[in-house]
C-alpha cells in the first residue's frame, strides 16, 4: 500500500532482550544462557543507544520519528530484567520519545520466568500486552526442546496476568516439535482454545544451521529428539488444522501465522509488514527508516554480546546498513504484502511504483495463480492456502534480478 505520511509520523521501537534461562534447541535468535552480571551492563547500554537514537538517525540520513507508535520488548526472555531494569528503559523510552496514549507496548514472556515484581512493575510502566511463548502444552515436547515449564504453568501464567490487568494476550505454538503428532498437536490446539486469548501465533518448525536442532536436521542427525520430528507433510497438515480450528473459533488469520480476534491484531508486528517505520535498539535488532530522498535505511545491530556491551556508542554496534531505492522498496511490498490475509492490492502499488514497475511481474502473478499458489480477490491478490505452505518459493520469485530492468539487485 502507499506509504502515506500520516504512516511515516510515528515509530515502532523494537528492545532486544536476549538472555534465557536456558536455549531451545529450535532457537535461532541471538540471544542465550549469560552470567548474571552480564545484564547490568547490558541495560545500560540499551538505555545508552535509546537515548542517542536521535543522533544517530541525524548521522545515518533518516527521518526518526518523535512519536512511540508501539514499542516491544523480545527475546530471549525478557521478563527476566528486574523491576529496576524495567524501569529505566522505560524511563529512558520516555526521555527519548512522546508514546502516544493509545500504543501498544507488548513484553515477551516466557510461562513461569515472570516475578511479582517485574509484573508489577511492567504494569507501572503501561505494558498492555505479552506474548507468551508457549511453543506445545504438551509437557513432553516443551522439555524435548529445552522449555522449562509445564502446561499447568502456562495456564497459571495466563489467568495471572489477566489478574493483573493485562488481558491483551498471545500464545505462540509450534508445529513441528520433536515428539509432537497429530493427536498430540490437537491436545496444544485444545489448550489453547481454552485459554481463548485473544491472539495466537502458529509457527511451522524453521531448519536452518542458525539452530541446534536445525542443524542435526540439516546433517540427518539424530540429537535433540531430530529423528523424532515430524516429516513436512504432517507438518503441513498440523497448520491447515490449525487455521481451520482458529478460524472456526473466531480468530481471524491477518497473516501468514498469525491469528486474531477483531482489534486484536498486533499493531507493532503490521509495522513489519506494512513497512511503515521501526527502530530495532539492542543485541542483533534491525530497523527500517525513511530517507528524506525517498529511499529507505535498514540496519542490523551486532549479534555479539560483548561487541555489543563494549561499544561506545550506537553507531559503533552497527553490523549492517543497507539503503533501499524504488526497486527494493517494490521486492519488499510483493513478500511482506502477500504475507497478510488481505494481500496486495495492484491499484495501490501501481499508484506507488509507476505502472511499468508492475507490468515487469504480472507474468510471474499470472503463473503463480495458474499453479494455485495465488489467488484474485476483491480486487487484491493474495496467496492460496497452498501458497502459504509454500510461501518461501512464492516470495523468491519476486527477487530474482532480472525484474529490476536497471542495475538493482535482487537478494540472494
Amino acid at each position: 500500500m502507499p506509504q502515506s505520511a500520516a504512516a511515516r509520523e510515528s515509530v515502532g521501537i523494537y528492545l532486544s532482550v536476549p538472555f534465557c534461562r536456558s536455549k531451545c534447541t529450535y532457537c535461532n535468535f541471538a540471544s542465550g544462557v549469560y552470567p548474571a552480571t552480564e545484564v547490568g551492563r547490558y541495560v545500560q547500554r540499551l538505555i545508552a543507544d535509546l537515548c542517542g537514537s536521535r543522533s544517530l538517525a541525524v548521522t545515518q540520513g533518516v527521518m526518526l520519528p518523535a512519536e512511540a507508535g508501539s514499542i516491544y520488548f523480545g527475546g530471549g526472555t525478557p521478563t527476566l530484567l528486574g523491576g529496576a531494569d524495567f524501569k529505566a528503559i522505560f524511563a529512558a523510552l520516555c526521555e527519548s520519545f512522546r508514546i502516544e496514549p493509545a500504543a501498544e507496548i507488548t513484553v515477551e514472556c516466557t510461562p513461569g520466568q515472570l516475578s511479582e515484581e517485574t509484573l508489577a512493575v511492567m504494569v507501572e510502566c503501561g505494558v498492555n500486552r505479552v506474548s507468551l511463548g508457549v511453543q506445545s502444552f504438551v509437557d513432553a515436547e516443551a522439555a524435548a526442546s529445552g522449555r522449562l515449564h509445564t502446561r499447568a504453568t502456562a495456564m497459571a501464567e495466563i489467568g495471572r496476568l489477566r489478574a493483573a490487568g493485562i488481558t491483551n494476550l498471545n500464545v505462540d505454538l509450534i508445529a513441528g516439535m520433536p515428539h509432537q503428532t497429530r493427536e498430540s498437536w490437537r491436545v496444544s490446539l485444545d489448550c489453547l482454545l481454552q485459554a481463548g486469548v485473544p491472539h495466537a501465533s502458529v509457527y511451522m518448525l524453521e531448519v536452518d544451521a542458525d539452530s541446534r536442532l536445525g542443524r542435526e536436521l540439516l546433517v540427518g542427525g539424530t540429537r535433540y529428539s531430530a529423528g523424532l520430528v515430524p516429516n513436512e507433510a504432517t507438518i503441513a497438515e498440523m497448520y491447515v488444522e490449525a487455521v481451520e480450528r482458529l478460524h472456526t473459533a473466531g480468530y481471524s488469520p491477518y497473516e501468514i501465522s498469525n491469528f486474531a480476534f477483531d482489534g486484536a491484531e498486533s499493531a507493532h508486528n503490521l509495522r513489519y509488514w506494512l513497512r511503515q517505520p521501526y527502530l530495532g535498539v539492542g543485541l542483533d535488532a534491525s530497523s527500517m527508516l525513511c530517507c528524506a530522498d525517498g529511499n529507505t535505511l535498514r540496519m542490523t545491530t551486532t549479534s555479539d554480546l560483548r561487541r555489543y556491551s563494549e561499544a561506545v556508542d550506537f553507531a559503533s554496534v552497527l553490523e549492517e546498513t543497507t539503503k533501499t531505492g524504488k526497486v527494493q522498496q517494490l521486492e519488499e511490498a510483493l513478500f511482506l504484502g502477500l504475507r497478510l490475509e488481505r494481500g496486495i492490492a495492484l491499484a495501490d502499488l501501481r499508484e506507488e511504483f509507476g505502472r511499468d514497475a508492475i507490468l515487469a511481474y504480472e507474468p510471474i502473478f499470472a503463473g503463480q495463480i495458474a499453479d494455485g499458489l495465488l489467488e484474485e480477490f476483491r480486487g487484491r491478490l493474495r496467496l492460496t492456502m497452498r501458497g502459504r505452505l509454500m510461501s518461501n518459493e512464492v516470495f523468491a520469485a519476486y527477487l530474482l534480478e532480472p525484474v529490476t530492468g536497471k542495475n538493482g539487485k535482487g537478494r540472494g
